[in-house]
Order: C-alpha cells, then sequence, then structure tokens
C-alpha cells in the first residue's frame, strides 16, 4: 500500500528534499541561527534544530507509537543542537526518516485504524501518519522562513 514511499511526501514533492533544500549552500553559523533568542512563545529554533527535531520526531512516530518498537528519543537534546555541518545534518535527517518506508509498507488498510497510546490520548494510526506529515510539513515552512530571515540578514548582498 505505502510501498512507494521513501520519505515523508506531500503533492509529490519530498518534505526530506525540501529539508535539504533549504540547507544547501549555508555555513555552520546559519544552521546555528535563530532569529529571536530566549526562552517561551517568542523564541525562535535554528535550521540545525528543527532538522535533528524532525528525524527524531519522524523516528518517534514512525517506530515508537506506529511500529511499537521501543526507542530511547532525547527530545531535550533536539532542541540543543549546535555545530553541525550541511552533511551530518543530512545524515541524522536520513536516520530518522530510514524505518519510514518499511513501517509503512507493511501496513494493511485494517491497521490503520488501530489505535496507538500517545501521552494521555489514544489516536489511530492513520491519525498518527497525519500527525507525522502535518508537524514536519510545519516545520519545513518555519525553517523556510529562518533561511530567508538569514539570507535577508546575512546572505551576500
Amino acid at each position: 500500500m505505502w510501498s512507494h514511499i521513501n520519505c515523508l511526501t506531500i503533492s509529490g514533492k519530498s518534505l526530506c528534499n525540501q529539508v535539504k533544500t533549504l540547507l544547501e549552500g549555508l555555513p555552520k553559523e546559519a544552521l546555528d541561527w535563530r532569529p529571536l533568542d530566549g526562552q517561551g512563545e517568542m523564541a525562535t529554533n535554528s535550521l540545525a534544530v528543527m532538522t535533528i527535531h524532525l528525524a527524531g520526531s519522524e523516528a518517534f512516530w514512525m517506530k515508537e507509537i506506529i511500529g511499537r518498537q521501543s526507542i530511547h528519543r532525547d527530545r531535550d537534546a533536539e532542541f540543543v543542537a549546535k555545530g553541525l555541518g550541511f552533511s551530518e545534518l543530512i545524515a541524522k535527517l536520513e536516520t530518522g526518516a530510514k524505518d519510514t518506508p518499511p513501517i509503512l509498507s507493511s501496513l494493511t488498510s485494517a491497521q490503520l485504524e488501530e489505535t496507538r497510546k500517545f501521552r494521555d490520548r489514544i489516536v489511530t494510526v492513520r491519525w498518527a501518519i497525519l500527525h507525522l506529515i502535518e508537524h514536519f510539513a510545519m516545520h519545513v515552512g518555519h525553517m523556510q522562513l529562518t533561511r530567508q530571515l538569514w539570507l535577508a540578514n546575512f546572505g551576500k548582498k
């Protein structure tokens, strides 16, 4: 059913490839730059942090929630990632996505309606897949804006 998916895809566009395009050609200082420093609602994340978070999130939802495989995700560590270059970030993104194709391709229509526990909620496998795609796409949008802001402020003019 899902065997054609090798990365989260919307309208024929790979979300992973969109992340790669957004990171490409930027120096480490751009990958670590945050438009707004601080804590709470006004703080923003760097491109590196969002990439590491997306990798961790995809692995968590695919393996732990949908695939019922225990993983040891350190979510807090995702938000302090720093000093990684393009190749290292892409490797982390690809590692986070490597189990997605086999897990999705193993699902039957009936399994999409099975339920899973997430925190204090019960969700269907179908909902979990859609949530992961939505979450990934939202952060790709954040990454687009972050790249644009960095280029506008520090890029070559």
